[in-house]
């Protein structure tokens, strides 16, 4: 799982194992270590209806409703879109999607790969990354 924050906004990218393992209602957890501390992201699966975050002592928790993922992840549909309301400054915007392989090889970090990736949609069509 791939984790991207900017600003109030949250992207993840999901590979196909793990759209399978959070769509059968398994956690997905990921950790980044630093020096002094350990950030934890972890999807979960939410049976309430709604989207929702919460941040506490280093963990992002992340949870998407079961009804959403079910959709998502038997389906072509590439992303789930969300927003949660903040108590004084605006609005987090959530962005979850499929992770599609890089249309030019070799031009992704060195540690990562292309596998177990969807198909780039515009594979055909020659684009780059």
């Amino acid at each position: 799982m791939k984790l991207r924050i900017r600003q109030n906004s949250i992207r993840l990218r999901l590979k196909r194992g793990e759209v399978d393992q959070i769509a059968s209602g398994k956690s997905i957890v990921e950790e980044t270590h630093f020096p002094d501390s350990v950030l934890t992201y972890r999807l979960d699966v939410s049976d309430d209806g709604t989207f929702s975050t919460s941040f506490n002592e280093g963990s992002l928790v992340i949870r998407v409703p079961v009804s959403e993922l079910a959709q998502w992840a038997k389906t072509d549909q590439v992303s789930m879109v969300a927003e949660q309301a903040l108590q004084d400054s605006g609005t987090l915007s959530l962005l979850i999607e499929k992770d599609f392989s890089c249309l030019a090889p070799g031009h992704h970090r060195p540690d990562e790969d292309d596998a177990d990736t969807y198909p780039h949609p515009e594979a055909e069509s020659g684009s780059g990354c």
